[in-house]
């Protein structure tokens, strides 16, 4: 890859792919067998208006083999994520239980979000149909 006429990466796909796993592992290494807090922070603006939050969550991971952290590491779907795991994926049978938000672990505090736009957005809950 070049800018400007300079080069500033010659890393193959393959450099980088390899690169990100050996980083999964280091922090899926790292997680095994503790636990550790997942921290999200919101900022909603409505014009002059501006709301900022944070959920945190506690998780804790069971043991993981070598093995294991292998296995995952290669199924791939570490390679996208913020920690190196998916809870509502594959890494879910390591994770021994959370305390707190688990759609904050996943992404995005969902209930958190809604606390904070419903005063401002009225919502009819006799308008909600569940499909």
């Amino acid at each position: 890859m070049t800018t400007d006429s300079k080069e500033i990466s010659s890393l193959t796909t393959a450099q980088l792919v390899e690169r990100f796993a050996a980083d999964a592992r280091r922090m899926l290494a790292r997680l095994s067998g503790r636990q550790h807090q997942v921290i999200t922070g919101i900022c909603l603006k409505r014009g002059v208006e501006v709301v900022r939050d944070c959920a945190a969550t506690k998780v804790w991971f069971a043991p993981m083999s070598a093995r294991e952290i292998e296995e995952y590491v290669a199924s791939g779907e570490p390679m996208d994520k913020a920690g190196a795991y998916a809870i509502q994926g594959l890494a879910s049978k390591f994770i021994q239980r959370i305390d707190g938000c688990y759609f904050n672990v996943v992404g995005l505090p969902v209930a958190l979000v809604f606390r904070n736009l419903h005063p401002q957005i009225p919502v009819d809950f006799h308008d909600i149909k569940v499909l």
